[in-house]
């Protein structure tokens, strides 16, 4: 029986390690590319986009549980932090700035759209059970 129930499955694994990949690399290239417009905070954009890029090839390069967590993990603090600079003013919290953006731009859609996407595709994943 579990050869058959992960043959049944298998279709959708490696489409939903593309999504999550897919928007984990446009949330990097979002964050590399807005790095520079946010002078206090642009390593912090940096370091973001390398995680999510870092957690985007490994769930190409293999898509175990622990990976595709770490996934949906870098997706979901991602989302957070960009609903909440959206609606919230934190103010500067020890080393990080303050990032307080009352406003929604493209490029801050597009980054929590992925997000989004990515996430929700990761948490397919790791919720999946061979049945």
């Amino acid at each position: 029986m579990p050869a058959r129930a992960s043959a049944a499955w298998s279709p959708w694994a490696p489409a939903l390690r593309v999504v999550v990949a897919a928007g984990l690399a446009v949330d990097a290239y979002v964050h590399a590319d807005l790095a520079a417009s946010y002078a206090d905070a642009q390593s912090l954009f940096l370091v973001e986009a390398g995680v999510a890029l870092g957690a985007a090839l490994l769930v190409l390069a293999g898509g175990r549980t622990v990976t595709v967590l770490f996934a949906a993990l870098v997706a979901a603090s991602a989302l957070a932090a960009v609903v909440a600079s959206r609606y919230v003013d934190i103010g500067p919290i020890g080393p990080l700035p303050d990032l307080y953006e009352p406003a929604w731009y493209p490029e801050k859609v597009v980054a929590a759209t992925a997000e989004a996407t990515a996430l929700m595709a990761a948490l397919l994943l790791a919720c999946r059970r061979p049945r």
